[in-house]
């Protein structure tokens, strides 16, 4: 009955009013301004940061009074997103730059390599390294960008199948973004809405992910071997 009950809400609501007429007006240029459509059209010298886009429709609302500042200061999830996600990201973006990530990549693949071990036991090595060393990073981009490479390196060296080893450090890749609620862009934001506690969401983040490992090792394995990937 979702269609039935949402026709009964807007009929609740009544007409557009001022406010969310600005508002459906402020989403329209932040999508826009987002996805550099002025840019495309008029050149380089129109393109805008995402941060500085954020304040333009920020300071439209606050201009028109649609949102005034107690309004802002009330939105303590938002608050709490930016206070996370801000320091987090920084954090992960400077452990990038100095070297750290790419030390730890490369003490990764040394240990693995000693140890003289079948390509099976290596990868699955490698694989839950890449996954769980995600509770170390707040962004999915700067994860995969300063670790994949030098996995699947390190992986196809030591002998496995290349098609069934890259679809499951793919797969690897999205698994990794319920780890935790700074694991992805959108975690702060489903976190922040306050339907979740901060351990209840580790907990079944831990679960999931060793659920959905066990589907894709198993039954992705197995599908994989069918299909002469290994």
């Amino acid at each position: 009955h979702a269609v039935d009950f949402a026709r009964e809400r807007m009929k609740k609501l009544g007409k557009l009013s001022r406010d969310e007429g600005i508002m459906l007006g402020v989403f329209v240029v932040l999508l826009l301004l987002w996805a550099d459509v002025p840019a495309w059209i008029f050149g380089d010298t129109f393109k805008l940061n995402s941060t500085t886009t954020a304040f333009v429709g920020l300071s439209i609302l606050l201009v028109t009074g649609v949102l005034n500042w107690k309004d802002v200061l009330g939105e303590k999830s938002a608050w709490d997103t930016l206070v996370w996600f801000g320091a987090l990201v920084m954090m992960a973006t400077q452990l990038n730059e100095l070297g750290v990530i790419e030390w730890f990549s490369g003490a990764i693949q040394d240990g693995i390599v000693s140890t003289g071990l079948s390509w099976p036991a290596s990868t699955a090595i490698l694989v839950l390294v890449f996954l769980y060393s995600h509770y170390f990073f707040a962004s999915t981009t700067a994860h995969i960008t300063a670790m994949m490479g030098a996995f699947l390196v390190v992986g196809l060296s030591l002998g496995a199948p290349p098609m069934a080893f890259v679809l499951m450090m793919a797969a690897t890749s999205s698994i990794m973004m319920t780890l935790t609620h700074y694991a992805t862009g959108t975690s702060p934001v489903i976190f922040g809405s306050g339907y979740v506690e901060l351990g209840e969401w580790w907990k079944a983040g831990f679960v999931m992910s060793v659920v959905n490992l066990a589907v894709w090792v198993v039954v992705g394995g197995v599908w994989w071997k069918i299909l002469g990937y290994w």
